[in-house]
């Protein structure tokens, strides 16, 4: 057992919670995002290829819900290191007994969690706060050609952004609405 992280599974194979632990003293704090070897604990085994930054300035606003294809797909981990996010999940995975279903957690400077979200899941975020400040790390290169979106107003994922929605850019919001047809990401 390490003594930086809790990792706390979620309804959700492979989707965690990461508490981070904070190490306190008179001058300040320091609390660890990633450690490979602790990671490895969770499965894993992947690089990390690309670190990421957003600043996001108004509160309600809706990034996402962003993925890649193969042989693209990625494993992210979230962090918010200013401000508070609603931080959300989909599986995609094809054949997953949670196809579809969603999972969010509330990341924030103050609480010290991240999200582990595997390869063949959806990604997106509502800022609570102004000016969020939220860190990615990336397992695999960002590929513009393999980058797909669901709607995050689609009925039938029937997200509950707990906000009024103050903005969200166009490409997210002309994603389609998921159909029959929509059979998922084939994870190898």
């Amino acid at each position: 057992m390490n003594k930086r992280f809790d990792f706390i599974p979620t309804a959700l194979k492979g989707l965690y919670k990461v508490d981070r632990k904070i190490i306190q003293d008179h001058r300040g704090s320091l609390s660890r995002l990633f450690c490979v070897d602790h990671f490895k604990e969770i499965g894993f085994n992947k690089s990390i290829v690309q670190i990421n930054h957003t600043l996001t300035q108004k509160k309600g606003v809706i990034r996402g819900m962003h993925y890649q294809n193969q042989p693209y797909t990625e494993t992210k981990i979230v962090n918010c290191i200013q401000g508070e996010i609603l931080d959300v999940a989909v599986d995609l995975r094809q054949g997953s007994s949670t196809f579809l279903k969603w999972h969010s957690e509330i990341l924030s400077a103050d609480n010290q969690s991240s999200l582990f979200i595997p390869d063949g899941f959806a990604h997106g975020f509502q800022t609570l706060t102004e000016d969020c400040h939220i860190i990615y790390m990336h397992s695999n290169f960002f590929s513009p050609d393999a980058e797909e979106g669901l709607n995050p107003f689609d009925s039938k994922l029937a997200i509950r952004w707990p906000l009024d929605i103050t903005e969200f850019s166009n490409k997210d919001n002309n994603y389609p609405m998921l159909d029959d047809d929509f059979k998922g990401i084939i994870i190898v």
